[in-house]
């Protein structure tokens, strides 16, 4: 029995949210030194699950759900309140458009700056730097500061990098929800060439259809929970449901 490429073992992460409060400038006054009261928010409670070596695994679910926390765990950015993360692998992040990016720096640098954050040495970044730029469009582009990029620019140059750093495991948010379709297609081009590498994708959208087209299982979260696992087609069948009867569940 292999091992799972990711493995959730019941994870749950909180987070502190201070109350927001409208104070005049006379109750300022009458209490100088009150404090700022706080709630505990619950974003993922008791998750566990399992996505297996050359799988690509769709997450889904409604805004606040827990999904893009769930990935920042997966990540690395998060540690969980409770559980365990298993990855077994070398993983490649691409979860939060501009990371690692130096805004003042041109593309050509950043690049190089990016790429050698995720592992890529000078000689593998001189050998792909033609192919970074040319998959991203950015040909004339490479030599202007990413102040003065789109945010589709940015995307293109950020996907561009991670698919040419070495991974077994990539984890993938809704940032591809900002690239123009012709993007957006050439992108879902090289799931067919991970597959065939069998590399994992842990993948979160909000497109059902994309989810239902590439992966082998998908997850739905709602209110940090899982609510079903299994066949994407039964999954997304499921959320539209819940979606239609008003549940919160």
């Amino acid at each position: 029995m292999t091992t799972p490429a990711v493995e959730v073992i019941g994870v749950s992460k909180s987070f502190r949210l201070p109350h927001q409060q409208t104070t005049t400038l006379k109750q300022h006054f009458l209490h100088p030194f009150s404090r700022t009261s706080y709630e505990t928010q619950r974003a993922l409670d008791d998750v566990s699950f399992a996505v297996e070596r050359g799988e690509f695994f769709g997450i889904i679910g409604p805004n606040g759900s827990g999904k893009s926390t769930l990935l920042k765990i997966l990540a690395g950015i998060y540690r969980p309140d409770r559980g365990a993360i298993r990855i077994e692998g070398l993983l490649s992040p691409f979860i939060e458009l501009g990371v690692g990016f130096n805004m003042e720096l041109n593309a050509r640098d950043n690049v190089r700056v990016n790429g050698t954050l995720l592992g890529l040495s000078r000689r593998q970044l001189d050998d792909r730097f033609d192919d970074i730029i040319g998959f991203a469009e950015l040909e004339r582009f490479v030599d202007q500061r990413l102040k003065n990029f789109s945010s589709g620019m940015l995307l293109r140059l950020a996907y561009s990098i991670a698919i040419q750093v070495e991974f077994d495991i990539l984890l993938l948010d809704e940032v591809l929800a900002v690239g123009d379709e012709s993007f957006q297609a050439k992108c879902f081009r090289t799931f067919d060439a991970m597959r065939e590498a069998g590399k994992t994708v842990v993948f979160v959208s909000h497109d059902l259809d994309s989810v239902e087209r590439f992966c082998d299982r998908a997850l739905l979260l709602r209110g940090g929970g899982i609510r079903a696992i299994g066949a994407p087609n039964d999954v997304i069948a499921d959320y539209r449901e819940r979606v239609a009867t008003g549940s919160r569940t």
